[in-house]
């Protein structure tokens, strides 16, 4: 079963200072409280180790859109099964509203359950205001992609089915 999380929080930065902080994936940690590393392994390759509730999870996701100051869409490759999408909206000349799109398939008891607690959706929003917070406080970005990434598509929001190929690695749990 995929349960799907959309959370949105307004900066007080222009849309290309908060795009440009969300392309520096290494940060997350940072302002992402379940999210214990991200090293990205190439412009679309990253590898995630995240815990929430208890539960340790890895996956590596591709990107599989990027439009400077407007979205990043991903799904996973490998491991946890999970896509999604952030965009980046300017409501004024400084500041941005940040939209996060998350779709997931929870496996095992500790996971569903979980799930029926919204733990996922909780922890996102928690994130989206720690990211706030971040940038707000520093007020420009610790680095940015200004890259495009298009695989030939126009994804709107991508949904677990695009990594159902990574469902079942309940083997990789801890």
């Amino acid at each position: 079963m995929t349960t799907r999380v959309e959370k949105s929080v307004e900066v007080n930065v222009p849309v290309s200072t908060a795009y440009n902080q969300w392309t520096q994936f290494e940060e997350f940690p940072r302002f992402m409280g379940g999210v214990k590393e991200v090293r990205q392994l190439d412009d679309r390759r990253m590898h995630w180790v995240a815990e929430i509730g208890g539960v340790k999870r890895e996956w590596d996701a591709k990107i599989l859109e990027q439009v400077p100051d407007r979205k990043v869409a991903w799904a996973a490759t490998e491991g946890a099964t999970n896509a999604g999408a952030v965009h980046f909206h300017p409501v004024a000349t400084d500041r941005t509203m940040v939209k996060l799109s998350l779709e997931y398939e929870p496996e095992g008891l500790v996971e569903q359950a979980g799930d029926k607690l919204h733990i996922v959706e909780k922890q996102a929003e928690r994130d989206l205001e720690k990211f706030k917070s971040y940038i707000e406080n520093r007020g420009v970005e610790t680095g940015a992609w200004r890259g495009s990434i298009d695989e030939g598509r126009r994804l709107g929001t991508p949904g677990a089915e695009y990594a159902a190929g990574t469902a079942g690695d309940s083997g990789r749990l801890s």
